[in-house]
């Protein structure tokens, strides 16, 4: 039987209304795709709890958890990922990879243009038609 993982992803957006997108590295799993930044949840975390923390640990900054986007469930070879992304923004420090291979901020109309995993494809798309 395969492994589930429960995780949460962070749609952080700026002033400029773009968003934070993260490459993942070559020695991560699902290498070399782009992703919201995020993390799996802890026993006794609450989405958002988790949120905030691993986008503390994987950032260095402190958000502000908004509404959620999505809720996806997707069956990769290896793994079961239950992926929630919220709305995010920066209430605190700037973004700064430590474990990604590459970050940058992507208007929303261009984020379908970028390679992301395929369990935030969901997101991506209702992003994209979200102004």
């Amino acid at each position: 039987m395969k492994k589930s993982v429960h995780v949460v992803g962070a749609i952080i957006e700026n002033e400029k209304k773009e968003i934070f997108c993260a490459l993942r590295s070559p020695d991560m799993s699902l290498a070399n795709y782009w992703e919201f930044p995020g993390g799996k949840i802890e026993a006794g975390e609450t989405p958002q709890q988790a949120l905030k923390r691993e986008i503390n640990e994987e950032l260095s900054c402190k958000i502000e958890v908004g509404q959620k986007v999505e809720d996806t469930t997707y069956e990769y070879e290896k793994v079961i990922v239950r992926l929630e992304t919220y709305m995010a923004k920066i209430v605190q420090g700037v973004p700064t990879i430590s474990e990604h291979a590459e970050a940058q901020w992507v208007q929303r109309q261009n984020l379908s243009q970028l390679d992301f995993a395929p369990a935030d494809i969901p997101a991506v798309s209702k992003l994209a038609i979200q102004k």
